[in-house]
């Protein structure tokens, strides 16, 4: 046992006898050794600003180290040492400065324990090691950390880096540089340059970093002593003048009907209140006038009339004054923000702008279709939102078998027509060509195939949607500014539109097909006499409407939910988008979709919290729209327009 104390006695000298105390970065602790050892979030900043500023190579160890609970102190000799916990209740000690110092009794020593607070400021420390690191990713989080958590030590720190290697870093540390300089900065001149530097700057950090600096309290003085005074009842209100007033003890408080009642009822006197009986006092200005009588009384606080009001508000002058900022930097700060504003209302108008123009090239898609077989055909076809439905489920079964979504949706596309097309002709063929020119019959028996097809689809595929997966180069949005932003789906339904409109002229205008559609169109019998076939060409032109809707199912299944029930979400649509533009002509299909988006997008955006009110006032517009124009925006000559 003799032995065996002594080998650790040794071992201890040895390990004392390693903790230089001469090393540099020990000599800095050992200057604020007192408040470092309480460890107090009041007092240990000057300690951390010096470990931070002393340009010490073991500095950012330490600061490390402390940050994650890893730095002992002995408690003879204060020597600060790195320690992990070892076995028998030993410590593993390293030495501060470098160089393995073996194990301790765990007794001999104590754990700095720094709390959140205390954390937080050697993190905020560490930010300028971490802004300096020579890894590009440590030097992103760093001002990721920033970010999130800016602090007026970090200002000093992103001064201090002048020479940083990755462009993108680099501005981002200058724009950093710039919102720190706006809220730490003590130099207001300083200030006002960096907020002239986010002149037009859409950043919504920015706003953030302004908005602050402009905030206004409301403040009296004296009549006559305002140089620019606020007129009563247009900058300001008559009550809200008044209640600084009485907030400030300027003026007396207007008497509440809940103080009336309170003092009516605290003199009762049997059924009566000064004389006036309770059962009297059932109106605001029976009760009004007993409570003058108590305020003549003396037992009831007066009452302030308007005379009163009107008197006490002439007696000072109102002005708004910046409470966050001196007046130079809140002048220049309220001129950068209008300006931004004024931007910020372009960009928002813009934003809704291509908001509605998506929305347009969707129920395009959905209605090009419709534009066929109602428009061309004149057949009411109340089972056409099904046809885009059968498509957006083709497009989910073909996902099943190819699991690479861009061959699934490029298999999807073809496969979907070709499915549509021949439900398309199959209709046709069973149930619409019996009754032509029978409108009411056939708006009926299409009502009644849609339901078959959606309850076949709940039957084959459940009520839950399905997804209808996009590519990944279709993932994400294309961000123009922080304010301006389109989904790429938008945008590939937006180009598929434009590629349907470009096929459909060509077949119109450039086919035998397209000719022979015409021909029936303007005139059946002459068509007939020059060997042209109408029931062959109505079969074709109603396969080919029901293909496009097809097509389109799989492009809007890429948007929205796949449902049994979503062709329902787009019939509506479809039809005033036909019969706004007008019946049978696609150009005035192309102008239908674009003012029925427009405007179902401009009534959300003046009334956000009720998409339902936005779709019956643009129910609304269009039937008022039709009773000057029935025939649409571009009317069409023929058998449609006869209809």
């Amino acid at each position: 046992m003799i032995y065996r104390f002594l080998a650790i006695l040794l071992l201890w000298a040895g390990v004392a006898s390693a903790q230089d105390m001469e090393a540099p970065i020990q000599q800095v602790l050992q200057e604020h050794g007192e408040i470092i050892q309480k460890s107090s979030r009041r007092t240990i900043g000057p300690a951390i600003d010096t470990l931070a500023a002393s340009g010490l190579d073991d500095a950012q160890a330490v600061l490390e180290r402390w940050q994650a609970r890893e730095m002992w102190f002995n408690k003879e000799t204060g020597a600060f040492v790195f320690g992990e916990e070892g076995e028998n209740r030993t410590l593993i000690l390293s030495d501060v400065a470098g160089g393995d110092l073996g194990t301790a009794p765990k007794g001999d020593y104590k754990q700095l324990k720094p709390n959140s607070g205390i954390r937080g400021l050697i993190g905020a420390a560490l930010v300028q090691f971490q802004l300096t690191a020579p890894d590009a990713a440590t030097r992103a989080a760093a001002l990721d950390a920033i970010e999130r958590n800016p602090e007026a030590s970090h200002l000093a720190a992103l001064r201090a880096v002048t020479d940083e290697p990755d462009a993108e870093l680099a501005t981002r540390s200058a724009r950093l540089e710039r919102l720190l300089t706006i809220e730490f900065d003590e130099d207001d001149a300083a200030r006002i340059a960096a907020i002239e530097g986010f002149e037009g700057d859409l950043g919504v950090d920015v706003r953030a970093a302004l908005n602050p600096l402009v905030q206004t309290e409301l403040s009296f003085v004296a009549a006559g002593e305002a140089d620019a005074p606020l007129q009563i009842g247009g900058d300001i209100t008559r009550d809200d003048a008044y209640a600084l007033l009485v907030s400030a003890g300027e003026a007396e408080a207007v008497v509440t009907s809940g103080e009336i009642k309170e003092a009516l009822i605290a003199n009762i006197d049997g059924a009566e209140v000064q004389g006036i009986r309770v059962a009297a006092l059932d109106t605001d200005d029976a009760r009004a006038s007993t409570y003058a009588l108590l305020s003549e009384a003396g037992l009831a606080r007066p009452q302030v009339t308007e005379a009163d009001i009107n008197a006490t508000l002439a007696g000072f002058d109102f002005f708004r004054s910046y409470t966050n900022a001196p007046l130079d930097v809140a002048l220049a700060a309220q001129a950068v923000l209008s300006g931004i504003e004024t931007k910020v209302a372009v960009n928002q108008t813009f934003d809704l702008g291509l908001d509605a123009l998506s929305l347009a090239s969707i129920y395009f898609l959905a209605a090009i279709g419709l534009a066929i077989t109602f428009g061309v055909m004149g057949v009411i076809n109340m089972a056409h939102g099904e046809f885009i439905m059968m498509g957006a489920y083709t497009g989910y079964v073909v996902q099943l078998f190819i699991t690479d979504y861009t061959v699934s949706i490029l298999v999807a596309i073809p496969l979907a027509f070709a499915v549509t097309f021949s439900a398309g002709v199959a209709m046709e063929r069973l149930v619409i060509r019996w009754l032509y020119h029978r409108p009411l019959e056939t708006l009926l028996a299409t009502f009644g195939i849609s339901i078959a097809l959606q309850q076949l689809a709940k039957n084959i595929f459940g009520t839950q949607a399905r997804p209808l997966t996009a590519p990944g180069w279709l993932d994400g949005s294309l961000v123009i500014n922080d304010i301006v932003s389109i989904s790429y789906i938008r945008i590939a339904i937006f180009v598929l539109a434009l590629l349907f409109l470009a096929l459909f002229l060509f077949v119109m205008n450039r086919t035998r097909l397209g000719l022979e559609v015409r021909a029936v169109t303007q005139n059946p019998r002459m068509a007939a006499s020059m060997g042209i076939n109408p029931d062959r060409i109505n079969m074709l032109t109603f396969g080919f409407g029901s293909g496009i809707a097809g097509i389109a199912g799989v492009a809007i299944g890429l948007y929205a939910k796949v449902t049994s029930e979503m062709g329902a979400d787009y019939i509506v649509q479809s039809f005033m988008t036909v019969v706004v533009g007008g019946v049978g002509n696609i150009w005035g299909t192309l102008l239908g979709a674009g003012l029925v988006g427009s405007m179902q997008k401009g009534i959300e955006w003046l009334n956000p919290s009720n998409t339902l009110a936005a779709q019956t006032y643009m129910i609304l517009f269009i039937i008022l729209f039709i009773q000057f124009r029935p025939r649409g925006i571009i009317a069409l000559k023929g058998r449609a327009a006869e209809a």
